[in-house]
């Protein structure tokens, strides 16, 4: 039988760790280091990720702090991160870029409500179709004769309950990323 609950929770544990990954790059009006995550810098010869030119800091609540490694890349480092769409203008200070978080208004606020939205609806689909296959994987395994009726009833409530579980996960984050967004 390929039917595994460890599986499965690994499985709906990973859509989690997707979306916990995806709410971090929302700019909520705090400074948070996962902000720059995204950011790519051409250095060397190609382009690579910020945060392996430089290091990333919260200075406080509004301020993040950009300590670029080779001072040959802080030009660049600074294009990117203007040019990054996150609506940021780093200041330079020698090797450092300062990055004030401005706040946000009201309506980028519900704008990014509705995209903390959307990143949720696709975690719970990716909850589901996890689900889905559970529920295949015990429908062939009946069929098959290797479970009998009463136990696929069983583990068909266990998948279900799994899956409940992780859909309420998904929207209490939900729920925390949205009051976070809101916070003036």
């Amino acid at each position: 039988m390929s039917y595994s609950k460890q599986d499965i929770e690994r499985r709906m544990e990973g859509a989690l760790a997707s979306l916990a990954s995806e709410f971090a790059g929302l700019r909520t009006g705090r400074a948070s280091v996962n902000l720059l995550d995204s950011i790519q810098v051409p250095a060397y010869g190609g382009v690579t990720p910020l945060s392996q030119v430089a290091s990333v800091t919260v200075s406080d609540t509004r301020m993040l702090s950009v300590n670029v490694w080779d001072k040959t890349v802080v030009g660049a480092a600074d294009r990117a991160i203007r040019d990054s769409g996150l609506g940021l203008n780093p200041v330079m200070d020698g090797q450092t870029l300062r990055i004030p978080i401005p706040p946000l208004n009201e309506e980028r606020r519900v704008e990014l409500t509705k995209i903390a939205g959307k990143y949720a609806e696709a975690a719970r689909v990716a909850v589901r179709n996890v689900r889905r296959d559970g529920m295949d994987d015990l429908k062939k395994a009946e069929k098959d004769g290797e479970i009998s009726e009463d136990r696929h009833r069983a583990l068909t409530e266990e998948v279900q309950k799994l899956t409940d579980a992780f859909v309420k996960r998904v929207d209490e984050a939900l729920k925390a990323k949205e009051a976070e967004i809101m916070q003036v």
